[in-house]
């Protein structure tokens, strides 16, 4: 990507706030929304390509649809936010303005301009202890965030880091692309061996 476009590319400023109950223990991030024209909700994860929430359905309740709607082309976002509030986890991305090189959802092609504060967020998340990244470029900018020793986890596993006055677990998931060459059924094992290891399912 040439100098020019970079600089043409407008700077997005990320439309949602964190979604942050105050007794969250789990924080997961992701890299930045689509674009507002593939939403199906205003929350994390909305384009209904998106395999996330078909994750979670399938972790938690043994069913994929458990939170799209009955016309299947969108999500339950009442229940979904109630679910995960229930559960304490705290959804945010770990960068706040980008630029779209290609103007599409692609991480590939995303320019981070300001990241994430995530101590300011994590001051208002006190029981929180494990961070976990959804994809490569949430991986990488979160690790930007954190002091420099820290190791890049595989995935599945996850680094110990001195953050502030706690110490977090960050891991690291598949991605929940379809993008991301793995079936869904694969990823949704990979999510609820995490959830188990943290006591959360």
């Amino acid at each position: 990507m040439n100098a020019s476009k970079q600089q043409t590319a407008a700077v997005e400023t990320h439309p949602l706030p964190p979604f942050a109950p105050p007794d969250a223990r789990l924080l997961m991030l992701g890299s930045f929304p689509p674009p507002r024209e593939r939403w199906k909700m205003d929350f994390y994860y909305p384009n209904f390509q998106n395999d996330m929430w078909r994750i979670f359905g399938l972790v938690f309740f043994d069913n994929r649809d458990y939170f799209v709607e009955t016309d299947g082309k969108s999500y339950k976002e009442a229940l979904l936010r109630e679910f995960l509030a229930e559960k304490g986890i705290a959804i945010s991305d770990t960068a706040h303005q980008v630029r779209r090189l290609q103007g599409n959802a692609s991480d590939k092609f995303l320019q981070i301009v300001t990241p994430l504060d995530l101590g300011a967020l994590l001051a208002k998340l006190p029981q929180c202890r494990t961070l976990m990244t959804t994809g490569e470029l949430a991986t990488d900018t979160l690790l930007s965030l954190l002091p420099p020793d820290t190791l890049k986890p595989k995935i599945g596993a996850y680094s110990a880091v001195v953050y502030g006055n706690r110490t977090l677990h960050c891991y690291r998931l598949p991605s929940s692309s379809r993008a991301y060459p793995l079936a869904l059924e694969k990823k949704a094992e990979a999510y609820r061996r995490f959830f188990v290891e943290i006591g959360m399912k």
